[in-house]
Formats: structure tokens, C-alpha cells, sequence
């Protein structure tokens, strides 16, 4: 629920702003929470940089927000207030929380995601927050209830996942971390070994269950993707199904394919930042370099995009273009957003960023027009203003 807050006309002047043509010196004109071309109050931004507001297509960081602990579940809203101050101080302005619809439990459980679309729902945010509904495909038997809450809570982004640790149950061997896991799920570790086994061996059904769930969910224009594609067969697959996403693919190759299809290829900011994933797949870097990843995502932390960028970029402002795109205009194109957000020009949503020129620091954050963060000395300009 967007806060009906109408924000001031103001002109930021003076900055070097990032245009579609390239950063360079220029006035950004903002009025009832659009960029326009009408003047408003002017405040000085020189020394500042003005870009467009970053894009999250996904990110599960929100979690620790909601239970900083295990068990310590927070207030939902006090949680999700929390969400919007690290996003606004990282840039963000429009973010699809991935949520998980999982037998794995806890907060990955079907109850819990309908908890959060019904507190997305109830929340007084400035930010543009979006769910992304993470859906595991051993819950084949719960798609016609996914379904529902897909319908109900407007989401438009859902992606398949497979967390099944298959080879170890094809053998009958016991899967890494199951006491873990079972503890977060609330069940024992018997218990959780057991509903693992009987999703494996469903898994024929579950195989038809997944192309009718994606070709109804098609017929919604529901945006499909597809989680840690393994190889080129897996993309194929899921191309075939219309899932024209592949979020965090763990082999080249199948970056390779998924780019010469015209499929869409998200990839983890924060693997940018380490050289490398955090888990068996790939260095991104190199796929960017090559020009074969559409956007880059925060995935398990917020300051990951901003940082990804301006570290592609270096120290080539002219690099900054193709960079931000990363993760800014590539983002708004896949969820069908370019011409609303994404970019800097007349008619388009005032979601902006506005950082240090001298340190990249964030100093603003305007969302629908609307500072949702704001920090000295940029404070200091806007009361003398």
C-alpha cells in the first residue's frame, strides 16, 4: 500500500546526472513524484551524482529482518519499516522480496508466504516492495493453493526452484546440514529425511505438474524464471516450458545458451563483489564482461548492486552507462518497467539515487519523489535550501 505523501516540485541542479545518453552536468526537474520538465524549487546539488534508482529483481535479505534470530520473529511491519531503511540507504527503490513457497518449512513454508503478501499488503511503504514467490517444485501437490495466492496477492514474478538434494536420495544416503534443516522446519530430522524421500520419489508428477503450473501461470503473464540452472539441458528445459528467466546459472554454457535464446540472465551482485559464488557456481564477472547478463541482484545482501556497479564501472565514468543498466534499466525491462522506472527522463517515476561524487557514497534516496533516505551534508543543502 504506497504512502500518499505528494512530494514537493524541486529541481536538482548542478549535479552530474546519469542520462540515457551518457553522465554529464544537467538540472532533474520532480513533481508529484514524476521527473518532468517543469522547474520547481532548485537546490544545489554540485559534487553530487544523480542516477536512477536501483532495481532489485531478488533478494532474501529481508529474512533477517522479520526474525533477526531463529524463533525471534519480529513484528512483521516493525520488520519490514527495518527492510526499507537498509534498501533506501543502498539506493533501492523498487525490490521483489523472494519468498519461498517450500516444504522445507519455517519461513520457507507456504503459511509464511501468505503472511507476507497479507503483510506486504497491510504496509504503509514508500519503496516500490514486490513479492517474488520462490516455488519449490516438489510442492507440486500445493500449486492449486500457490495459484490462489498468486492470483490474490498480484505477484508477478515466480520462480522455480529445486532444493532436493536428489543424488543423495536417489542413494539412500543421508543429505548434508539435515539436522540443521530440520530444526528450522520444525521437525525432526527422521521426519524431515522422510518428507524429503517421498517428494524424490514423486518426482514424474512432479515434472508434469511444473509445465501445467507454468503455462497457467503464462496465461496470467506472470513473469517465470528458473533457480541455479546446473547445464545447458536444465535451460533447455525450462526455455521449453516458457520459463524465460535463468536466475543464477551455475554453469557457463548454459549462461551461453540461455543469452544466443534471448532468454534473460540474473546474476548475484554480491558474486561480482567476491570474485566468484558463494556457492559451487560460476564468476559472473567474466559473463558481464561478454555482455551475457541482463541484471545483477542483490540475492542474500542490499548493498551488493550499488557496490556491483560502480566496481564495473572503475574509474571510466563512461563505463557507468552500461554498468548502472545492470542495475537499474535492465531490471525494469525484464518485469516489463522501462518507460516507467529504469532510467532519467520526462515521464518517468522519480526513483533516484544521489551519491557523493567525490566518494560514491549514498547521500539520497528518492522514491515516487520522495526522500526515503537522507543523510549530511545533502540534509544540511536541503534545509538551507
Amino acid at each position: 500500500m504506497a504512502n500518499p505523501v505528494v512530494p514537493p516540485a524541486l529541481t536538482l541542479q548542478g549535479a552530474d546526472v546519469l542520462w540515457p545518453q551518457g553522465l554529464f552536468p544537467g538540472d532533474v526537474h520532480l513533481a508529484e513524484g514524476m521527473i518532468t520538465d517543469m522547474p520547481g524549487r532548485m537546490i544545489d546539488l554540485s559534487g553530487f551524482l544523480i542516477l536512477p534508482g536501483i532495481i532489485d529483481l531478488h533478494g532474501d535479505g529481508f529474512e533477517r529482518h522479520l526474525a533477526p534470530r531463529r524463533g525471534a520473529m519480529t513484528d512483521t511491519a516493525t520488520g519490514l519499516r527495518a527492510l526499507e531503511a537498509e534498501l533506501a540507504a543502498n539506493g533501492i527503490t523498487t525490490a521483489w522480496l523472494a519468498q519461498f513457497w517450500s516444504w522445507e518449512g519455517g519461513m520457507r513454508s507456504p503459511e509464511f508466504a501468505r503472511h507476507i503478501v497479507s503483510a506486504l499488503d497491510a504496509f504503509d511503504n514508500m519503496l516500490d516492495l514486490r513479492m517474488q514467490l520462490r516455488l519449490e517444485v516438489g510442492c507440486f501437490e500445493g500449486f492449486p493453493k500457490a495459484e490462489t495466492l498468486v492470483a490474490e496477492g498480484n505477484i508477478g514474478y515466480v520462480v522455480f526452484n529445486d532444493h532436493l538434494p536428489h543424488a543423495h536420495l536417489s542413494r539412500g544416503k543421508t543429505p548434508p546440514r539435515l539436522e540443521g534443516q530440520a530444526l528450522k522446519s520444525g521437525r525432526s530430522p527422521r521426519a524431515h529425511w522422510d518428507v524429503m524421500r517421498r517428494l524424490h520419489d514423486a518426482w514424474p508428477e512432479a515434472a508434469a505438474a511444473v509445465a501445467e503450473m507454468a503455462a497457467r501461470l503464462q496465461a496470467r503473464n506472470v513473469v517465470l524464471g528458473s533457480h541455479d540452472d546446473a547445464d545447458t539441458a536444465a535451460r533447455a528445459h525450462w526455455r521449453e516450458a516458457g520459463v524465460r528467466v535463468a536466475e543464477f546459472p551455475m554453469d557457463s554454457a548454459a549462461i551461453q545458451a540461455a543469452a544466443k535464446a534471448g532468454d534473460t540472465v540474473v546474476m548475484g551482485a554480491p558474486n561480482i563483489l567476491r570474485g566468484g559464488s558463494h556457492g559451487k557456481g560460476i564468476a559472473a564477472a567474466p559473463e558481464v564482461a561478454a555482455g551475457r547478463v541482463t541484471a545483477l541482484a542483490s540475492d542474500y545482501h542490499y548493498p551488493a548492486p550499488l557496490q556491483a556497479a560502480l566496481g564495473i564501472a572503475g574509474v571510466d565514468r563512461t563505463m557507468l552507462v552500461q554498468a548502472w543498466y545492470l542495475v537499474s534499466g535492465g531490471p525494469a525491462k525484464v518485469m516489463g518497467l522501462n518507460g516507467d522506472r529504469g532510467g532519467i527522463a520526462p515521464g518517468m517515476r522519480a526513483d533516484l539515487v544521489i551519491l557523493e561524487a567525490a566518494t560514491n557514497r549514498v547521500a539520497g534516496t528518492l522514491a515516487g519523489g520522495c526522500f526515503t533516505y537522507l543523510t549530511d551534508p545533502l540534509a544540511s543543502r536541503m534545509i538551507a535550501a
